[in-house]
């Protein structure tokens, strides 16, 4: 087990969306699944509690806490792509698999969790500064999934 390791708080289904991220994203996969050893309140012995999963390099552990915390926006995976199959490939993935489209890059996967689909090319405009970042900006704010070509020609102006 890494040092350092994030937990994500799933009501039941932490083996199912560990193994789809695994699916989806390189260099993911499933590492191990702990099973409850005996009956305890809220499920029976043998029961998924907690996964061990990596999700692009990063270790997490996925635990099946229950119902009573939702996930919000306050927490997301976010993926640098390197082109527009890339984000398209990510973001139907996830949207498809009984997700939700949000803003700016920004969608949900059916278990709740967000995610940033974040193009390089965005976040270079950003950085750049000047006109060029407010116009890469300006046309992020009306997209859904990131077009990278309207993205580059707004940058140029």
């Amino acid at each position: 087990m890494a040092k350092n390791t994030i937990c994500v708080w799933y009501d039941k289904d932490a083996e199912a969306a560990a193994r789809f991220y695994a699916a989806t994203f390189p260099d993911s996969t499933v590492d191990a699944v702990i099973r409850a050893p005996g009956d305890y309140p809220e499920g029976k012995q043998g029961d998924v509690l907690v996964v061990e999963f990596t999700v692009a390099g990063i270790p997490c552990i996925g635990l099946n806490g229950g119902p009573a915390i939702k996930h919000n926006e306050a927490f997301s995976f976010q993926i640098a792509t390197d082109d527009q199959e890339e984000t398209d490939r990510y973001w139907n993935a996830i949207v498809g698999n009984g997700g939700q489209e949000s803003a700016c890059g920004w969608c949900k996967d059916k278990w709740g969790v967000s995610w940033q689909i974040t193009p390089r090319v965005l976040s270079e405009a950003l950085s750049a500064g000047g006109g060029q970042a407010k116009r890469a900006f300006d046309a992020m704010m009306t997209m859904k999934k990131i077009d990278i070509a309207a993205i580059e020609a707004a940058r140029r102006g």
